[in-house]
């Protein structure tokens, strides 16, 4: 592929919710633009972009993939995104390199949480956003029911620009309503014929919906609308051109990507009325002081680019994605990584569509290429000139809620099992992993069921290890609520040196979160040199409570008293005589269960607060408050026990269609209602 300059390139994002079409749409444009010699289907499994052999398997996208296509003297870097939420980290990558964003909507289902949201990630970024309806030839497609199923939705802004002629049920005729002209698929390849009779109800509906959108443009085209005065064809034209590029004005395509209808009005459309690079990927970075700095789209200024994805394949070997925002990218150059302080060899710089590389050497300013190789550059990182040090944003990764223990079928691969988790947390960054010291787990986590299902089938096909997912534990506590007095005393004869060891010590509670240990040993009854032992034996007894063998908290030991022998007296006596007084005293200071307490933070659409709410009544919660969020949202926010969390993520997902988010902190240990603390206890009894 030839070089582009960035008034000529293209990066955009393939968005919206699963099933409309995206991957079918991508593979149409492929193929009408020539960068592809067929059409691949998802179906069949040989897509361009859906090119990992878990996306082939399963039938959906699991990944960002960039597939760069040529049209009428532009380049078009096409970022089609996944619409599972469980993937919604690879669709924040592909925003977060793109200009605009195309919006996928089934012209069966219309407007989706995955519509909406896509809409929303665009916002986020300031982002220019066009619609394509995509399905129409499908008998149960409702094009003009899906379009005012958009403007209801997003407003005035939403500005019909193909749309389709349906007779008897069928939409083979498409009509560009700027050019007010009209194509016939009805053989394959599009006719011109002559404009079909709409009727007047609906062509003056539509007519009204273009007028509309481009009085959202400016102050002036508004009073001139709404004081009745009619726009000039000229200032339609203009108007949707410069409102699209802005963001105010949010086009609509349709189509039918399977059947390749439409096609080429969408490409004809978007390269005409999406921004270039020139005109949108100018960013604000930080200096090393973080002070603004602004880029612009500019090949001769110094280099700055962003790490937007990553592959870590055990047989490709390390692809880092770069989206350069100015300067140039360029093979056996030299760049200054922003999070490590280190210099980066650039080596092989190629073009990939798909799985397929294609020989680059240059990224310059505006456009989007990787480069093979680099071992200390991970997603979200900057590369820049030792010139100028700028750091760009980085990817704006959804938290990953879902918590599960992950273990192997076979012991003893645990360590094969973690290293292979962080190869994938290199490609995918929304993966968390911790090894919990104190239950003993492995525990990973992910946004969702299938997220982590993914993940297991990669760490058996790429790493060849099995492994299975559990509910971790739950770290409780333990602590006592009276006070004792005990003695521990030991002695033991061996024959020569015995040894003897004897202390009184008082168990008591207190609001500490280890154990307070003190003496108060009077008349020298225990050497001074002793003590030492004798906290040493009880911080040893400290980690396994009386009742379920968790960590004792809230304990105030002091020794008081005891006696010793000048000669078979030791520090080892010393420390056995006080886990005997711990062992003794512990189940009479009336020892109880503490479970970990969590601040929950649940953003809701205001339909689904009444559910929410009771959920979190059911799992032993107590709401703190609510609060608005966005339009349409509130934010609850509720202390809940760890253990009751477990399904949480799911049940969220399910009951909002996946609208709702939220987090989940650790905040403090309660003391655990007696029916669940005799549950607990008696598991641990029983695994012990």
């Amino acid at each position: 592929m030839k070089s582009y300059s960035a008034k000529n390139i293209l990066n955009i994002a393939l968005a919206g919710h699963s099933g409309a079409g995206k991957t079918s749409i991508a593979e149409a444009m492929l193929k009408l633009s020539g960068a592809t010699d067929r059409l691949g289907k998802v179906d069949s499994g040989n897509t361009v972009c859906d090119y990992d052999p878990e996306e082939a398997r399963r039938g959906v996208s699991i990944s960002a993939a960039v597939a760069p296509l040529e049209w009428k003297g532009y380049k078009i870097n096409l970022l089609d995104a996944p619409g599972l939420f469980d993937f919604a980290g690879a669709a924040a990558e592909a925003v977060r390199a793109a200009d605009s964003v195309l919006i996928a909507v089934s012209g069966r289902d219309g407007v989706c949480v995955g519509t909406k949201k896509a809409v929303a990630a665009a916002d986020s970024r300031g982002l220019a956003k066009a619609f394509f309806v995509n399905g129409l030839c499908d008998e149960s497609a409702r094009f003009y029911h899906v379009f005012e199923d958009l403007k209801a939705s997003f407003g005035p802004a939403v500005c019909p620009v193909v749309v389709p002629y349906i007779q008897d049920g069928q939409a083979n005729i498409y009509i560009n309503l700027l050019e007010y002209k009209a194509y016939d698929y009805s053989n394959g390849a599009p006719v011109e014929v002559k404009m079909p009779d709409m009727g007047d109800h609906r062509l003056q509906g539509l007519r009204t919906a273009i007028c509309e959108a481009v009085a959202e443009t400016s102050d002036e085209m508004f009073e001139k609308y709404f004081s009745g005065q009619e726009f000039t064809p000229e200032e339609v034209i203009v108007g949707v051109s410069h409102g699209v590029k802005a963001g105010t004005i949010m086009p609509v395509f349709c189509g039918d990507a399977l059947l390749m209808r439409g096609m080429e009005q969408f490409l004809d459309g978007i390269v005409w009325l999406l921004p270039s690079a020139a005109e949108k990927a100018a960013e604000i970075g930080t200096d090393v002081n973080d002070d603004p700095v602004e880029l612009q789209v500019n090949e001769e200024a110094a280099t700055a680019a962003i790490c937007f994805k990553t592959i870590a394949d055990p047989f490709v070997g390390k692809v880092s994605f770069l989206k350069c925002v100015s300067g140039k990218v360029e093979q056996d150059g030299i760049l200054i990584n922003m999070r490590t302080g280190g210099s980066e060899h650039i080596g092989k710089v190629v073009l990939m569509r798909g799985k397929k590389q294609e020989d680059m050497r240059v990224i310059p300013a505006g456009d989007i290429g990787a480069v093979l190789k680099l071992s200390g550059t991970a997603t979200g990182d900057t590369l820049c000139a030792p010139a100028r040090k700028v750091t760009l944003d980085g990817v704006d990764y959804p938290n990953a809620p879902l918590r599960m223990a992950i273990l192997p079928k076979q012991k003893g691969e645990e360590d094969k099992i973690a290293q292979a988790i962080f190869r994938l947390m290199e490609e995918d960054p929304t993966i968390g992993y911790e090894n919990n010291v104190e239950t003993h787990e492995m525990v990973i986590s992910g946004l969702g069921e299938q997220h982590l299902d993914v993940v297991l089938s990669k760490l058996q096909n790429r790493y060849g290890v099995e492994a299975v997912l559990k509910t971790p534990r739950v770290p409780y506590r333990e602590t006592i609520r009276k006070t004792v007095k005990v003695q521990g005393r030991h002695k033991k004869q061996t024959g020569g040196h015995g040894q003897f060891g004897d202390v009184w010590i008082a168990f008591s509670p207190c609001d500490s979160k280890d154990m307070v240990f003190d003496e108060h040993v009077v008349g020298g009854s225990v050497p001074k040199g002793y003590f030492p032992a004798v906290e040493k034996g009880l911080r040893e007894c400290i980690s396994s409570g009386p009742l379920a063998g968790y960590p004792v908290v809230g304990l105030h030991a002091t020794l008081y008293d005891g006696s010793y022998h000048p000669v078979d007296s030791s520090e080892m006596a010393f420390k056995t005589a006080a886990s005997l007084a711990y062992k003794a005293g512990m189940p009479q200071a009336d020892p109880v269960l503490l479970e970990p307490i969590g601040t929950l933070k649940a953003t809701v659409p205001d339909g689904n607060m009444g559910d929410v709410m009771g959920a979190v009544n059911k799992r032993r919660g107590r709401v703190q408050g609510m609060e608005p969020a966005q339009t349409g949202y509130q934010t609850i926010e509720a202390e809940v026990p760890v253990s009751e969390m477990a399904d949480f993520s799911t049940f969220l997902r399910q009951v909002t269609q996946g609208q709702g988010t939220y987090t989940f902190a650790f905040a403090r240990y309660e003391q655990c209602p007696p029916q669940i603390a005799e549950k607990v206890i008696a598991a641990a009894r029983q695994d012990g």
